[in-house]
C-alpha cells in the first residue's frame, strides 16, 4: 500500500507491506522505494516492511537546494511516528545508509537493529566531492540524463549486467524519473555530510554490515580494513555482488537480514 504523510508541510511517500515486526527500508541515490518491491516480498510473513521515498526522490517532495542526511533522517522518523512505530530494524542502501547513520546518531532508542547495506560511515573524499560537483553542474545545465547509463550500470558487478538486464533497465527508468531539483538537493547533502565513524564504532545499536566483493562504489577490502566493528556487529561479504546485493544475491541477503533481526528480538 502506498501512503503519504505531511512532513514540514510537504508530502513524504512510503510503501507499507505486511504485518508484524517492522523493517524500515531506505533507498540509495538515484533510487526510490520501488527498488525494494521484490526484495520485501520475499521476507518472512511476520515482517512488516516500510520503504520510504527519501525527500527529493520518488514521490516525496523537494525541500530546497540541500537535503542533509540528518534532515532526511527526521523525515523517516516522522513516518515512524505517524505509524506508531517505536522500535524497528532499519536497512539503508548506499545513500540510505548515510541517512541511517544520521538516524542512529539522533534516535538510537528507536531502533532494535540496523543494516548498512553497500554503504559506509565516512565523509566524502575530495575525489568524490569533485565527482558530485560535476554531476550537479551537468544536472543544472539540463543534462541529468547523462547520469543514468554509467551510474546505474556501475551499481551491478561487471559480470552481472547481462544476467540482470531487466533489473538494470528498471533501475535506469527509476533514476530517469527523479527531478533535477531532487538530485541536486541530495548531492549537496552528501557532499556536506560529516564522518559518522564514531556512530558506527560505538555500537549503540546492533549492526549488520553488508559489502559486495565486486562493488564499484564501495571498495570491499578498503572498508573491511578501515572500520573497527563493535562487538554487536556482524559482517557479510557477498561474493557475487556489486552495489546491489538485494538484487544480485537476493535470497542470501533476505536470509541474513531476517536472521539478524530475529536474533535481536529473541
Amino acid at each position: 500500500m502506498v501512503k503519504n504523510i505531511k512532513f514540514r508541510n510537504k508530502n513524504i511517500v512510503y510503501r507499507d507491506k505486511g504485518s508484524g515486526k517492522p523493517v524500515i527500508f531506505l533507498h540509495g541515490y538515484l533510487e526510490c522505494s520501488q527498488v525494494w518491491d521484490e526484495f520485501t516480498s520475499g521476507l518472512p510473513e511476520n515482517f512488516r516492511s516500510l520503504a520510504v521515498d527519501l525527500p527529493g526522490h520518488g514521490g516525496s517532495a523537494v525541500y530546497g537546494n540541500e537535503h542533509s542526511m540528518a534532515f532526511m533522517a527526521d523525515a523517516v522518523k516522522a513516518v515512524m511516528d505517524a505509524e506508531g512505530i517505536n522500535n524497528a530494524m532499519m536497512v539503508g542502501h548506499s545513500m540510505g545508509g548515510y541517512v541511517s547513520l544520521a538516524f542512529v546518531d539522533k534516535y538510537p532508542s528507536s531502533l532494535l537493529a540496523w543494516c548498512l547495506f553497500h554503504s559506509h560511515p565516512f565523509a566524502d573524499s575530495e575525489e568524490v566531492i569533485n565527482n558530485r560537483k560535476r554531476e550537479i553542474k551537468a544536472v543544472s545545465s539540463g543534462k541529468k540524463n547523462m547520469l543514468y547509463p554509467d551510474n546505474v550500470s556501475k551499481m551491478f558487478a561487471d559480470f552481472n549486467t547481462g544476467r540482470f538486464s531487466d533489473e538494470l533497465q528498471r533501475h535506469k527508468h527509476i533514476a530517469s524519473d527523479i527531478t533535477a531539483e531532487g538530485i541536486i538537493a541530495v548531492l549537496n547533502g552528501m557532499i556536506k555530510r560529516p564522518s559518522r565513524i564514531h556512530v558506527l564504532e560505538r555500537g549503540d545499536v546492533p549492526l549488520l554490515m553488508i559489502l559486495g566483493k565486486h562493488d564499484n562504489y564501495i571498495p570491499c577490502e578498503e572498508m573491511k580494513n578501515s572500520i573497527d566493528l563493535p562487538e554487536n556487529a556482524d559482517l557479510l561479504v557477498l561474493e557475487r555482488s556489486g552495489h546491489l546485493g538485494f538484487v544480485e544475491e537476493k535470497a542470501e541477503t533476505q536470509k541474513a537480514l531476517s536472521s539478524f533481526y530475529m536474533k535481536q528480538l529473541y
